[in-house]
Parts: C-alpha cells; sequence; structure tokens
C-alpha cells in the first residue's frame, strides 16, 4: 500500500508525488492539520480558510478516483512523524510519497519523518514539484548558487531552451479501498467552521475550473499588455494565481505550459517574457530559500545589514499596518489587504519600501503583518520580496535606491482610481490632490491623516542608516 502526503500541494492533475505513488499500487492520501504550526508560521486566518476550503474539493476528487483520504489534527509538527509511523504501522504502508518543500522547519520535519519510517522499513521518497528545476540544481560555473536574480534568469533560459518542464499524466481511478472501521478521521466541516472568513469564498473561490480559468484568461486576453498593465493597480493586469499557486490548486508546470503551448521555448511577445521573467523571480526566491536556510529563520541575506540601527516605533507601525499613514497610495495598499488578504505587487513594493526606508522599521515586523494577512502567504516570495526592498536580501534594490511613494503614485495610478476605491475619503479630490491631498493646502480640512513623516527627510535619514554600517 502507497501513502501520499497532501501538504501545500492541493491537487490531483500535474502532481509529482501522486504519479509517482500511482504508478506502485493502491494509494491511501494523507492530509496533516496542524494548527498551532500554522500559529507559529503566522499564516493568515484567510489563507487557512482558503486552505481548508480547497482540501473538502480535494476529498472529493481524490475520492472518484477511489482514493481515501486520512485527515489527522496533529497541532506542532514536533509530534507528526510518530503519529505518521503509526498511521503507516496500521495501514501496512510500504511507501510514503510527498513533494518537497523548502522552509527550514519544512525540511526538518520532513527529515524526521523519513528518519522515523525507514528505521522500520518504511520507505519515504520525496519529489521536486513545487519549482520548475530540482531545487540545488541551478548553479554557476563554481558550482554555487547564483546570488544575481539576472544571471540565475539566464541559466533558466538556457535550460529551457533544451526542454520545458512537461506535467505529468492524468491518475486513472483505482480499484476500491476499504479502510479500518475503527479508523477515527477529522471532521473537516466542524474544524473548517472555526477559520471562516466572512466573503472570502466570494472573492477566492478554491475550485480547479477558477484557477485554470484565471490562467486561460490571462493567457489569452491580459498576456499582450502584461509588460504594462501589471504596475497599474487599478487595472485588472495580472493572473491573480499567486494563492492558486501557493496551496497547490495550480503547479508552475501547467502555467510553463500555458506559456509554451506547444511544448517547446519560444519568446514571441514582450508580455510572454514579462510573465516568464515573474515565474522566475518565483523559482529564485525557492531555490535561495533552500540554499540559504538562514533567509528563513528571521536573518538578512546581507549579514552586514544586522547592523542597521531599525527605530522603535510603535505608533508609526501602527498607522502602517492600519492604512492611516497620510500617504493615500501606501494607506490604499494596505487597506486592500485587510479587506481582501490580496495587495497588488507594485504596491507591496511601495508599501515595504516605505517601512523600512521612509519609516526606518525593521523589515521583519512588515513581513510578518504580511503574512498574517495575505492570502497568498509565501515564505519564499513573501521574504524575498521585503529584504529587496530593505537592501538587505539577495539581489535586493541598491540601499541608496528608495521609491518616493507620491511619485509612485503619479506614475502608476495617475487619475488617482485606486486610491478613490480603498482610500475613499479622497475621492473627491482631483487628480493632483488626491496623490498628495495636504501638499498645496496645509489646512485642508479632511476626515483623513496627515502624513506621519516627510519624504524627503526620512529618505536622507534612511541612506545615512545604511552607511553607517
Amino acid at each position: 500500500m502507497q501513502l501520499i502526503w497532501f501538504r501545500q500541494d492541493l491537487r490531483i492533475h500535474d502532481h509529482a508525488a501522486l504519479w509517482h505513488a500511482t504508478q506502485q499500487g493502491p494509494c491511501i492520501a494523507l492530509a496533516v492539520l496542524s494548527p498551532e504550526q500554522w500559529q507559529l508560521h503566522q499564516d493568515a486566518r484567510i489563507k487557512t480558510d482558503f486552505y481548508l476550503r480547497r482540501l473538502k474539493y480535494l476529498k472529493q476528487q481524490l475520492q472518484q478516483l477511489n482514493i481515501p483520504l486520512i485527515i489527522l489534527n496533529i497541532p506542532l509538527w514536533e509530534n507528526l512523524a510518530p503519529e505518521i509511523l503509526n498511521l503507516c504501522q496500521t495501514l501496512k504502508i510500504e511507501n510514503l510519497h510527498a513533494n518537497i518543500e523548502v522552509g527550514v522547519n519544512e525540511l526538518e520535519r520532513d527529515a524526521q519523518v523519513q528518519q522515523l519510517l525507514e528505521q522500520q522499513q518504511i520507505r519515504v521518497e520525496f519529489y521536486h514539484d513545487r519549482t520548475l528545476f530540482p531545487l540545488g540544481s541551478i548553479r554557476n560555473q563554481s558550482n554555487q548558487p547564483y546570488q544575481v536574480y539576472s544571471a540565475f534568469k539566464k541559466k533558466c533560459y538556457e535550460r529551457l531552451i533544451l526542454d520545458v518542464p512537461a506535467c505529468y499524466p492524468e491518475i486513472e481511478a483505482q480499484d476500491p479501498i476499504q479502510l479500518p472501521t475503527d479508523f477515527i478521521n477529522v471532521d473537516l466541516e466542524k474544524f473548517s467552521a472555526d477559520y471562516v472568513v466572512e466573503h472570502a469564498a466570494q472573492l477566492w473561490s478554491a475550485e480547479d475550473r477558477t484557477a485554470l480559468d484565471l490562467l486561460d484568461d490571462f493567457i489569452e486576453d491580459k498576456m499582450a499588455h502584461y509588460k504594462t498593465d501589471r504596475d497599474l493597480p487599478a487595472v485588472d493586469g495580472t493572473s491573480r494565481l499567486s494563492p492558486y499557486l501557493n496551496i497547490g490548486i495550480v503547479s508552475v508546470r501547467q502555467c510553463v505550459q500555458a506559456l509554451f503551448q506547444d511544448g517547446y521555448f519560444h519568446i514571441e511577445d514582450v508580455g510572454q517574457q514579462t510573465w516568464l521573467d515573474e515565474l522566475l523571480w518565483r523559482e529564485f526566491y525557492l531555490q535561495t530559500l533552500f540554499d540559504f536556510p538562514r533567509v528563513s529563520k528571521h536573518q538578512p541575506f546581507k549579514q552586514n545589514t544586522h547592523k542597521i540601527q531599525w527605530r522603535n516605533a510603535p505608533e508609526d507601525l501602527v498607522a502602517w499596518q492600519q492604512g492611516q499613514t497620510g500617504i493615500p497610495i501606501v494607506d490604499a495598499g494596505m487597506r486592500q489587504m485587510l479587506a481582501t488578504g490580496w495587495m497588488h505587487n507594485r504596491v507591496r513594493m511601495i508599501t515595504a519600501m516605505f517601512l523600512c526606508k521612509n519609516l526606518l522599521i525593521d523589515w521583519r515586523l512588515g513581513e510578518a503583518w504580511f503574512m498574517q494577512h495575505l492570502i497568498d502567504g509565501d515564505l519564499a516570495a513573501n521574504n524575498g520580496g521585503w529584504q529587496w526592498c530593505a537592501s538587505t536580501g539577495m539581489d535586493a534594490v541598491p540601499y541608496f535606491r528608495i521609491f518616493n511613494p507620491v511619485s509612485q503614485s503619479l506614475k502608476f495610478d495617475p487619475n488617482g482610481d485606486y486610491i478613490c476605491e480603498w482610500v475613499p475619503e479622497l475621492a473627491h479630490l482631483d487628480v493632483k490632490s488626491i496623490h498628495e491631498p495636504y501638499a498645496r493646502n496645509p489646512d485642508l480640512q479632511l476626515d483623513y491623516p496627515k502624513p506621519i513623516v516627510d519624504l524627503k527627510a526620512s529618505r536622507v535619514r534612511a541612506i545615512e542608516a545604511f552607511k553607517q554600517i
């Protein structure tokens, strides 16, 4: 009997571990709910709600394949290995199959499970599934990991020219399996009731069809204009696939296959190339997390940036968290995230750089806040993006390049449409005033805070703080 352990890969299509398991014999599936571990990892409530809703669909899909899904509640991963061993022995499991996860805690958890099971002659197989290329396989001429994205991307292009990773074949239904009648399974409906987020199901459907429709819609209608539209927060110009990629409703291979529909690498337009480059940024951060474990331990990649003297400014932090900074584009982004669990990527960069440069507040506080509220909160991408903005990470923006949020707002939301949607108390202002409402009239009476920081002075302060190290 084969056991497939589902984690952040809740799909039956193009699933490495599932496909390999089904080639070796009858299968049983496993999912583990770990609420205390989720809390330690600061997973957003909306992300957990999305995950649990998706798990219900996965259970139905597996039933159609005659693969029973066992759901265990093991609050902390440190207690997981003996529980899985007990399950394997009860069900007479020969092999456990799972896809590799790259965080330090995840790798440690999996090593403990593998060691304990293999001591009892239960083989454990891990597969590369979350990335296009096997972890640790993209290397420079010195056989070292790349630390600059452009060189990493070039190497990936060379690999893609040789071979675009193909999706795994469809899974066929197996003969029905009867679990022991006394087997206790988690009541998923009851468990999920504690994590329901109002309106989340309307905003983010957990069905396969939704993810595939988003992918098809993007390729057919949005990709041609993606290079410019992706930076305009008021325009629906991005794929919005990040939540679906994050918990594995769709795979990165499916995305690349949609990008190169004949299976061969060819760049036909700048929109296609730009989206491929974004997928490779995702790849870069996942590979970085694997090659440099310290970045998942709240440490900066550039170790000398430990010395930066961050401000202890709790009132400024709260103003940023709640979208009350007096900088409209920043407040719009923060309010969008609080309301929907998602924020436009250009605005993520603006809000992040504002926190760690203009407010000179430790980027780790911002990283944590994003994880606590994003439906697509992913350790690799979130950490990579924050360290890029904070100039502490791999291939980070130079410390002296600091986004001016007002200039960014004027450039990417010129008519103030995005600001109007998320900061409605400014919607009556003209397009010149809405980006910086108090600039021309400091005595203007608005139900909106004045800026909590002077942008020019705070820029100078940030550059000096970095120069000190």
